[in-house]
């Protein structure tokens, strides 16, 4: 099985914000020993969710894994994500569509929010 990560935001009229999105994409795929790991996002953005999918699948994944970069379960998650997800399957027959959780609840994010406090706070 060849799989391939989409790392899912929402997207920003900032182009930073967006780039800073596929900068966290490289990296992943570099700790991953370079698999393909592609930034995608809701809107205001380049590529969409689907036309990373398109790319994954041009390659040759038969697994996309989609990394939500949201913090909470919320309205994108809820109602837009299925959404897209059955789009792409419909897309690629061939290809199966997986989502992690979002990042809410992960152990390591109260570390990297009491970094940032002890940062701030000298």
């Amino acid at each position: 099985m060849t799989d391939g990560v989409i790392i899912f935001a929402h997207g920003s009229r900032v182009e930073s914000a967006n780039e800073a999105v596929r900068t966290v994409a490289r990296d992943l795929a570099r700790a991953m020993g370079g698999a393909r790991v592609i930034a995608a996002f809701l809107e205001l953005g380049v590529p969409d969710m689907e036309g990373a999918a398109d790319r994954l699948a041009a390659d040759g994944v038969d697994r996309i894994i989609v990394v939500p970069y949201f913090l909470t379960l919320g309205l994108h998650m809820e109602r837009d994500l299925p959404v897209l997800v059955k789009r792409i399957e419909e897309r690629h027959t061939g290809v199966r569509v997986e989502v992690a959780p979002p990042l809410d609840g992960h152990p390591a994010l109260t570390t990297m929010l009491l970094d940032r406090v002890r940062t701030t706070m000298g």
